[in-house]
């Protein structure tokens, strides 16, 4: 589990504004949701083992650093501006998609239930999405909150661009 990192000043302030050009925290979320559902969707329609190998690799992957951008600062900065339960429930749908990710890029489009664990990761995400965006959401709390949505944005951004980097620089090619 992600060790949450404090909340900066610049996280939480009393203004809801930032001059920077990145796209506000749950902009950059509801774009990392969108990407998942959209690779998702090619998995199911590929026949080809190789291709949804890569497919599983990348969705693997984006959802990785989906995970610890939220963790690391998201979630952290929510802490007292969105009810306890849904950061809880986060949490631990985090935790169940880790696994299922771990045991994805462990395994391979020839073994006994690998198709299975990442129709199930989808069925977990799509879950998971439907929490954060609806009405009365984690989303919605976060908004009314007293947040700096665009600060926020920046510093997942920044974050993610950075753990995309390592993650490429890892991979075995």
């Amino acid at each position: 589990m992600a060790t949450a990192t404090p909340r900066s000043p610049a996280a939480k302030t009393s203004t809801k504004k930032s001059n920077s050009a990145a796209p506000n925290a749950i902009q950059l979320l509801k774009a990392d949701h969108d990407e998942a559902e959209a690779l998702f969707e090619q998995f199911e329609k590929s026949r080809s083992a190789d291709k949804k190998k890569q497919i599983a690799d990348k969705v693997c992957m984006a959802l990785t650093v989906h995970t610890m951008i939220e963790e690391e600062i998201f979630y952290p900065a929510c802490k007292g501006e969105v009810e306890d339960d849904l950061l809880d429930e986060a949490e631990v749908e985090h935790n169940g998609a880790k696994q299922l990710i771990a045991e994805i890029q462990a395994g391979n489009p020839q073994d006994e239930l690998w198709e299975a664990k990442v129709t199930v990761l989808s069925e977990y995400i799509k879950h998971h999405v439907k929490e954060e965006e609806q009405p009365g959401g984690l989303f919605a709390q976060a908004k009314k909150g007293d947040l700096d949505l665009k600060a926020l944005g920046a510093a997942m951004a920044m974050r993610k661009d950075e753990l995309m980097a390592q993650m490429k620089a890892a991979r075995p090619n």
